[in-house]
């Protein structure tokens, strides 16, 4: 949420801040700003809407070697110039990231020392209190200004009397930096530093960064030098760009069977069976270093998450019960930690986010560590700070993912709960040898399903104009067929604006089906065949009741034609391989259907990509 690009160097700053905004616009905002060092000072220019408008309130001759730019989501205070960032006061401008908490009383106690904000942003107020303390010494600025701070928070400074250079800190809101031959950079992700390096470190919290020209140095509050670890991406900035798409989730669709063997592939191995003539397929988690025995006292597993990563959880809970025997139980983080929630050391707690840096999952995962329970986190970036806080990791190798709607970053997180689960239930004798070597060839084979589904783009095109006016639609599914109906509908109501519900199909006569009515489209996965016929009964009522329905089930399956408008056949397999396909199905759907409506698909309206406060 919100965008960071700051730089200094031998480069014009101007650019490297336009060109690094644009790269951040996915992370979502409604506002954009620059403030760079010019001769006579620092100079601010602010725009509401995209970056594009700020581009041109950029004079062509605007040249400075040092700046920081902010791609801002409105919290405090509306959308307008005045409340854009960056913010000033004094000889201290800043941006930001995070939600100050306690800006009303620090705001009070800078007014009876004669100060007044202009803007409504806590931003400022934090500008305002920095400036206060500040004579000269910046470190021990910074540091008085911490202590007086409560929230999170992710700031990029300048002060008026330092030239070219650049201070940063932060608490909870992440920060990436790299310095190179053409100068120092540090941004909110790593997507706006790659054109300059591939190697980066992440800003441990409370240490500042001091960024000059040709070096960046890290200290912690006490001064003392620190080495920061160092990072490389292992993709190329390609990845991070459209390559012919129209939109990046149309892409990122697309690029799910390269994503799911980039994530099951290193972690499942050949082995050669006692009499050496039979070839077993094994999962493998030594190169992430996750110990079979982390199970071996565990009696109880709590998944957490928000969105769309906790809908990957509900399909992990499905798995690891029915192949480890253990209870599992599904939270959304935002809610996890006020529900005076049970753990213990024989609790293992699953935290699943694919930036690692989701402010409420970051917060369930600190909980679970303070009652003692075990944890293991399912992450798409390296070093992240839910990768770095957990016991164990289990990166995903999904890639950058642009667009604010998750898809190969779901299907990763799938892939993730899928190896596991066979791990785990073959190390503790639930699978045998042939049995868990049978499910990883079907899980290789996921990858076919879903190109033969992505085959049908015309069809999904089809469909999609029948739901161009659609004001409410509902989803169905019985056992993972209900999980997945889930992230079927916050995919489709995220980028597309129609107001979806997904429930289980066994619910419809306890309340639900008093809304299907004339025309109401319905869409009713029916992948699951030891309930295929509960599910073709759950579609007779809602056809009854003259609902359109749009059936996801597999070709074998045998479903009476007059029961549905559209239906899309996935390939047949395995029930527990079915949601692959039949999610790549949903996500089809719900980009057609906002494309056809003339959306902006890649940024949904009031969403941002990553959630970094609460």
């Amino acid at each position: 949420m919100c965008g960071i690009i700051g730089f200094t160097g031998h480069l014009n700053s101007a650019e490297v801040l336009l060109k690094g905004l644009g790269e951040l616009e996915y992370r979502g905002y409604d506002s954009a700003g620059i403030a760079c060092f010019m001769d006579g000072g620092i100079r601010i220019i602010k725009s509401v809407g995209k970056v594009a408008a700020l581009k041109e309130k950029v004079p062509a001759a605007f040249v400075s070697s040092c700046g920081i730019g902010h791609t801002r989501w409105a919290t405090h205070g509306g959308v307008s110039e005045v409340n854009a960032h960056p913010h000033s006061c004094g000889k201290v401008t800043l941006i930001h990231n995070g939600i100050i908490e306690n800006y009303h009383e620090l705001e009070h106690e800078l007014k009876l020392g004669g100060r007044q904000p202009s803007s409504q942003t806590d931003t400022e107020i934090a500008a305002m209190l920095i400036d206060s303390l500040y004579y000269g010494d910046a470190y021990q600025t910074i540091k008085a200004a911490v202590d007086k701070l409560e929230g999170a928070y992710a700031f990029c400074i300048l002060f008026s009397d330092q030239p070219d250079v650049i201070y940063c800190i932060r608490k909870g809101s992440p920060l990436v930096a790299c310095s190179t031959e053409q100068g120092s950079v540090v941004a909110s992700d790593m997507v706006a530093l790659l054109r300059y390096s591939k190697d980066y470190f992440i800003l441990p919290e409370f240490h500042i960064a001091k960024l000059t020209k040709t070096s960046i140095t890290l200290t912690d509050l006490n001064e003392e030098r620190v080495e920061p670890e160092m990072l490389s991406v292992t993709w190329d900035m390609s990845a991070a760009q459209k390559n012919g798409f129209k939109h990046y989730m149309l892409k990122e669709i697309y690029e799910q069977p390269e994503a799911i063997t980039r994530t099951i592939a290193p972690r499942i191995k050949k082995y050669t069976g006692e009499d050496s003539k039979k070839e077993y397929l094994l999962p493998d988690l030594t190169c992430d270093n996750i110990p079979d025995s982390l199970f071996s006292d565990i009696n109880r597993i709590i998944i957490t998450a928000c969105g769309t990563a906790m809908h990957a959880g509900l399909m992990g809970k499905v798995l690891l019960e029915r192949l480890l025997r253990i209870p599992v139980t599904v939270d959304i983080a935002s809610e996890f930690r006020y529900q005076d929630p049970i753990m213990d050391r024989n609790t293992l707690v699953i935290t699943v986010s694919q930036s690692g840096e989701t402010a409420d999952t970051l917060a369930a995962l600190r909980l679970a560590h303070e009652m003692g329970a075990k944890t293991l986190s399912i992450v798409n970036v390296k070093g992240s700070a839910i990768a770095r806080e957990s016991d164990y990791v289990f990166y995903t190798h999904a890639g950058p993912e642009i667009a604010v709607a998750s898809t190969k970053a779901y299907t990763a997180q799938l892939s993730a709960f899928y190896i596991l689960a066979f791990r785990f239930a073959y190390a503790k004798g639930c699978l045998a040898k042939n049995e868990v070597s049978n499910y990883l060839q079907k899980l290789y084979d996921v990858v076919l399903s879903i190109e033969e589904v992505l085959k049908q783009a015309d069809y999904f095109k089809k469909i999609s104009k029948e739901l161009i006016h659609t004001e409410n639609l509902f989803f169905i599914g019985r056992g993972m067929d209900s999980a997945l109906a889930c992230e079927g509908s916050i995919k489709l109501k995220e980028i597309t604006y129609i107001h979806s519900e997904a429930y289980a199909a066994g619910e419809l006569k306890h309340g639900t089906l008093s809304l299907i009515t004339e025309g109401i489209p319905v869409i009713a996965l029916a992948t699951q065949s030891n309930v295929l016929s509960k599910m073709v009964s759950n579609m007779k009522e809602v056809r009854a009741r003259g609902a359109m329905v749009i059936c996801i089930t597999t070709k074998d399956a045998v479903i009476e034609s007059s029961l549905y408008d559209f239906r899309i056949d996935i390939p047949a397999t395995e029930d527990i391989f079915a949601p692959y396909a039949a999610a790549v199905a949903l996500q089809m759907i719900a980009y057609y259907t906002s494309a056809s409506r003339g959306l902006d698909v890649d940024q949904p309206r009031n969403l941002a990509k990553s959630v970094t406060v609460e």
